[in-house]
């Protein structure tokens, strides 16, 4: 695979291993060759490098002193610490779109998104329909206007989905569930309803959470 140089470079090395780290085609505690991606990927080592620190900071890959980087392992604790942080900025998120939408246009991206997934489910399409579960965050991020908050997420997001990809073959079945929850938070948003918007993301993040450390527990 050959990459054209360009200043994205960096973020497109990490964004082709963190799709085989989230694939599972390079496994926990892998150790990630430096060289072999160089010569794989017709790159320079430094641009390698940087790629490598960037997928730390998005908790897909450790780098210990003087050993190099390894794929991070996906550890019970590390899922419920993930789900605990991750509910919390998405109730945040729900919360800024909730106080800021003002008139019909403004919900048009989130109800276009409901058309995709319900399309997705008919079909069967559990890649398309977690993308689009993703979507959902990114239609809200222009009404939080928060780059801390952005940034946060654009890190932990990867480690979610490769969480999410674990437990794919369980969310196949729950996508229907999935569906209802959206509906329901979408008219708590509608409605500014805050309360109700904690709930429900509260109660559908640790339904994930929980569908996740069964997926783990059966490896």
């Amino acid at each position: 695979m050959t990459f054209k140089a360009s200043d994205s470079l960096v973020e497109q090395i990490a964004n082709h291993l963190a799709e085989r780290i989230i694939r599972g085609e390079l496994q926990e505690r892998e150790r990630i060759q430096e060289l072999k991606v160089t010569q794989e990927l017709n790159v320079s080592r430094g641009s390698v490098r940087e790629a490598l620190l960037l997928l730390e900071r998005r908790h897909l890959v450790v780098i210990p002193p003087r050993r190099g980087a390894q794929v991070s392992e996906l550890t019970p604790h590390n899922v419920k610490s993930l789900y605990a942080l991750v509910s919390e900025l998405y109730i945040l998120l729900a919360n800024a779109v909730a106080e800021r939408w003002q008139i019909e246009a403004d919900l048009a991206p989130f109800r276009a998104i409901q058309q995709r997934l319900i399309d997705s489910a008919e079909r069967g399409d559990i890649h398309a329909f977690v993308a689009d579960s993703f979507n959902v965050m990114r239609a809200g991020l222009p009404f939080a206007d928060n780059p801390y908050l952005q940034e946060t997420l654009d890190n932990l997001l990867p480690a979610v989905s490769r969480s999410y990809h674990l437990a794919l073959e369980r969310r196949k079945a729950k996508m229907s569930q999935f569906l209802e929850v959206f509906d329901g938070l979408l008219q708590a948003v509608i409605a500014r309803d805050q309360v109700q918007i904690r709930e429900l993301l509260s109660a559908y993040g640790k339904h994930n959470c929980q569908t996740v450390l069964a997926a783990l527990a059966d490896r």
